[in-house]
């Protein structure tokens, strides 16, 4: 191409961008919404299953710590005020259940469950049918009270660092709900602009939050050491109010419910698995091994680090901190450490500890955001029970956030106000996870395993029951999202009814010849809606003569059976294979689904894509109320099918001259 050609072909190419529109702005902002709810490469969404940059489990863990670790920034306090002189005690049973406990089953979850789905994808498996979808929906609904309460209550106590430093204007202490709602949308802001930088973010705030809190445990561990008149005094005051050790333990067993905050972190240290480096063979192995073993690193390491804070934060702040500081108004209420680190440390080195746990109390919501990102696109739009919209990171962030405000203004940024529904949350997703692994390792005939799941799933139902009865708001807030999710899911499924349902669709290739062959000698397709019955030879020549003679097929004209196989009806979108049979010498098009006219559409479009030519189709009428049958086809996936089908090709094809035609008689 010469000079001057070129730049003709420069001045032609800026005439066309002359005359093509512009998109407005509306165009723009809907274009930046859905960005990524392809989730295909361009965009590096929380909830890839496969994402573009994976980290060492170590950066990884940093991630789920955010939530995890920072739970010392209040755990303490709450355990203080729980179980009194007895926190040392009650927390030691924490750490064990932590151990030998969640740490177990979710390291099985990890190795069953390695796609990112956790344990709800492990119980949904075990559930066909709408059982198993309403149950996961359940499960969502205590997930995002979790998730939900998590970003609320850390924001809030994030806030009470900054009002109770000293260095902190007055005023900072009558704006709490202001102050907090700020955080939410600082958060909101981070996850709308993107969120690829989150790990290393998460690596800075959590080594320095974790160097400051060894610093403040050390120190105040040669304090206790330095005057060893505390422990006796804490053993005197103890044995004062329980003389017998086992009635101090049952007390312990009685108050861990209320202990359970220091139990998050493990749902979403399975959640984020697709952001851990495996082997170089992960990648074409269906079972990435090493990811299975980075994340079973992971979350041991972790619960071996946080275990180790519970137990020595637990002595340090019960032996040095009067009972009275632990009350609500009292400077160690919902900052235990950071009240320890004033108080033996000075204001500076205070301040600065204060800053880290507001980092880190801040930033735990978006370890809970991106745990809810992780879920709600993997499940609600694979049912149908949300919009397309919904697979996209920004749209779900301004809805999360909205919500975190709502929380937040109606419990007024109280942090001891949201515990309840923060560990009804913690504890569901723990006991579900503890009986998804029993069930697998029961289905595997793993009996030992079974055994020792089942009493770990013991102890966590125990568990949460005596956190209901003990803080039933929990529920009442759980149920309020369970509500919003079912009602939410159910009319999205009535809206998304009309859709094409297949995520993908294949012909084999005994159909596409049967396909081609009537559009290359007819230049037609002509297709017969077949119910599969006892398919004999008299059922399909009876029901080709019947409509050759009800719908006016020409005789000349071949035709060909398409049969919908029932399966699942609850499920939306389905992967279809098309595969051809020649049954009683009669040519069979066959596919499985759970929505017959969904499918039905579906198979016409591809075959009119494949062969070059519009489609017929041929139906009889169905008997019945069609109200019912209306009914029938949201819930069940069948109904007046021949309506329907039209329907679903009018919505997906609007050029009537490409639409596949759709007889009925």
């Amino acid at each position: 191409m010469t000079a001057t050609d070129a730049e003709r072909a420069g001045e032609q190419a800026a005439a066309r961008d002359a005359t093509e529109p512009r998109p407005d702005r509306s165009t723009r902002v809907r274009r930046w919404m859905l960005q990524g709810s392809d989730q295909g490469a361009s965009h590096q969404g929380p909830h890839q299953v496969e994402v573009e940059k994976t980290h060492s489990w170590w950066r990884v863990m940093c991630l789920t710590g955010v939530d995890y670790f920072s739970t010392l920034g209040y755990q303490p306090a709450i355990a203080a005020l729980a179980a009194g002189l007895l926190s040392p005690i009650a927390t030691i049973v924490l750490v064990l259940v932590t151990l030998f406990g969640a740490l177990p089953v979710y390291r099985r979850v990890a190795q069953d469950s390695f796609r990112g789905a956790g344990s709800i994808m492990m119980l949904e498996k075990l559930l066909p049918w709408w059982a198993g979808k309403l149950f996961v929906l359940v499960l969502l609904g205590f997930a995002v009270t979790d998730f939900m309460i998590t970003m609320t209550l850390s924001a809030a106590d994030a806030t009470a660092h900054i009002a109770e430093n000293p260095f902190t204007p007055h005023w900072f202490t009558e704006i709490p709900v202001p102050l907090t709602l700020a955080l939410l949308l600082l958060l909101g802001v981070v996850f709308l602009r993107g969120f690829k930088e989150a790990i290393g973010i998460a690596v800075g705030l959590v080594a320095v939050y974790l160097a400051l809190n060894a610093v403040v445990v050390a120190v105040s561990l040669w304090h206790v050491f330095e005057r060893p008149t505390v422990a006796s005094d804490w053993w005197s005051g103890l044995t004062a109010q329980h003389s017998n050790p086992l009635v101090m333990i049952g007390i312990a067993l009685i108050v861990f419910p209320k202990l359970a905050l220091g139990l998050s972190g493990f749902e979403t240290g399975v959640a984020v698995m697709p952001q851990v480096r495996g082997d170089a063979a992960d990648g074409t192995s269906p079972r990435p091994e090493g990811r299975i073993r980075g994340t079973k690193r992971l979350l041991t390491v972790a619960a071996v680090i946080m275990s180790t804070f519970l137990i020595t934060s637990s002595i340090v702040t019960t032996f040095l901190i009067p009972q009275h500081e632990f009350q609500p108004g009292g400077g160690a209420n919902g900052r235990a450490l950071a009240y320890l680190a004033h108080e033996y440390l000075g204001g500076v080195f205070g301040s600065v500890y204060d800053f880290s746990t507001v980092a880190i109390l801040w930033f735990a919501g978006a370890s809970a955001m991106a745990g809810l990102l992780n879920l709600v696109p993997r499940f609600l739009p694979r049912y149908g029970m949300a919009p397309q919209w919904a697979r996209a990171t920004r749209p779900l962030v301004i809805i999360f956030t909205l919500i975190a405000f709502v929380i937040t203004i109606i419990f007024q940024a109280n942090v001891d106000a949201q515990g309840g529904a923060y560990a009804t949350g913690v504890l569901v997703l723990i006991t579900s996870a503890a009986v998804a692994v029993t069930l697998s390792a029961r289905r595997k005939q793993q009996k030992k395993r079974t055994i020792g799941f089942g009493i770990i799933a013991v102890v966590f139902v125990y568990t949460t029951i005596a956190n209901v009865i003990e803080r039933p708001d929990g529920v009442r807030i759980a149920a309020v999202f369970i509500i919003a999710i079912v009602v939410v899911s159910l009319v999205s499924r009535v809206r998304r009814s009309f859709e094409l349902r297949a995520s993908s669709i294949e012909l084999d290739a005994t159909a596409r010849q049967f396909v081609e062959a009537d559009a290359d000698q007819f230049s037609s397709v002509c297709i017969i809606a077949n119910e599969p019955g006892a398919g004999t030879a008299a059922a399909y020549r009876s029901k080709g003569r019947e409509e050759r003679r009800d719908s006016g097929i020409p005789a000349r004209v071949p035709t060909m059976f398409l049969e919908v196989l029932p399966a699942d009806s609850s499920d939306f979108e389905e992967d279809l294979v098309v595969e051809g049979h020649v049954v009683h010498g009669f040519r069979v098009l066959r596919v499985r689904s759970g929505n017959v006219p969904n499918t039905i559409a579906s198979t016409l479009l591809a075959i009119r894509d494949i062969a070059g030519v519009v489609p017929s189709i041929y139906f009889e009428w169905n008997e019945g109320s069609p109200i019912r049958n209306a009914i029938r086809f949201v819930f069940t996936g069948v109904g007046d099918v021949a309506p329907v089908t039209r329907e679903v090709l009018r919505e997906a094809e609007p050029e009537v001259n490409r639409r596949p035609s759709v007889h009925v008689s």
